[in-house]
């Protein structure tokens, strides 16, 4: 039987970012079952970055093998310019290697997973990475629900 949501807890937002629909719903479905978060999802990196600069998220879940400029690119651009540019960034890829790994966090990220990414592990890693954190900033509540 699932657990009940505890209505208490604030709903952190996140960002996931992924050009394979199926692993955005994944991920979505994955984090909703076992969080009390929103989810707005992107699936290319120029909706990712009209997203991220115009809403502060939470958190953000990034793939890096995406066409355009990439999930690299896409968390350089965050990182330099964005309402967005300290928000955790957790890349969840199918790149296994410590070079892509060690790339991304000297880029920015605050943490990497590695594909297929079981729902234990990913709730852990989004709540390690919002503990301490309050919500993203109230005033642009009207604007997130608007953009849904």
């Amino acid at each position: 039987m699932p657990r009940k949501q505890d209505s208490a807890a604030p709903r952190h937002r996140l960002l996931i970012v992924d050009d394979e629909e199926s692993t955005r719903l994944l991920i979505a479905r994955l984090l909703t079952q076992g969080m009390n978060v929103d989810v707005q999802l992107a699936g290319t990196c120029e909706q990712a970055l009209r997203f991220a600069g115009n809403f502060a998220y939470d958190a953000i879940l990034l793939d890096l093998l995406m066409p355009g400029i990439g999930g690299f690119g896409v968390l350089q651009e965050i990182r330099r310019a964005s309402a967005n540019t300290t928000t955790p960034i957790l890349v969840v890829s199918m790149l296994s290697d410590q070079e892509a790994s060690d790339r991304c966090m000297a880029a920015g990220a605050d943490g990497f997973l590695v594909k297929p990414v079981e729902q234990r592990a990913l709730v852990y890693a989004v709540k390690s990475l919002l503990a301490g954190r309050g919500k993203a900033k109230p005033d642009q509540e009207e604007a997130w629900r608007k953009s849904r």
